[in-house]
């Protein structure tokens, strides 16, 4: 791993057309920043696979190590974050995205368990590897996913760099 470099891509047709202000998007860079990650680049793009999964590629190609996604996570016809990151993960975890809900439901959100959000990791076109994980597309799911990804994250970028045990 070359850098810290985190990408934070907001998933919503509404947003990506102006008609909806992106909250949860600019809440996971404040968050991120918080705790000490500076390197941290926004993206917006429309809900879709092909749209989720161009993204996803192209921020892992720019050298991101850790991407998070916030929204498309649901069971609307449009949420379709899963099925784009799927192509483009290499290798699910799926305990992260099983904390993660369980985060949200013990925040006293139970339909945090709709979320269909994956984790995983994916592989970078210099040879990195990188963890993507999905988070809900509200500001409280994106806090209540923060803490577990930022609690795990110190031994994951350590593991992906070879680190040992």
């Amino acid at each position: 791993m070359t850098s810290d470099r985190v990408a934070v891509i907001t998933v919503s047709d509404r947003c990506a057309r102006g008609e909806a202000e992106d909250r949860s998007g600019p809440t996971a860079v404040s968050l991120l920043e918080q705790a000490g990650l500076t390197d941290v680049h926004q993206h917006l793009v429309p809900d879709g696979v092909e749209s989720v999964r161009d993204a996803l590629r192209a921020v892992l190609d720019d050298g991101a190590r850790l991407v998070i996604t916030t929204g498309g996570t649901g069971i609307a016809p449009r949420d379709l974050t899963p099925e784009g990151t799927r192509e483009v993960i290499d290798h699910e975890i799926p305990g992260i995205a099983e904390a993660v809900r369980q985060q949200g439901i013990a925040a006293g959100v139970p339909t945090a368990a709709l979320s269909r959000g994956l984790a995983g990791i994916a592989g970078t076109a210099d040879g990195d590897r990188a963890l993507v994980v999905n988070l809900p597309g509200s500001s409280g799911g994106v806090r209540d996913g923060l803490q577990v990804v930022l609690t795990l994250w110190p031994h994951v970028r350590s593991q992906l760099v070879g680190g040992d045990h």
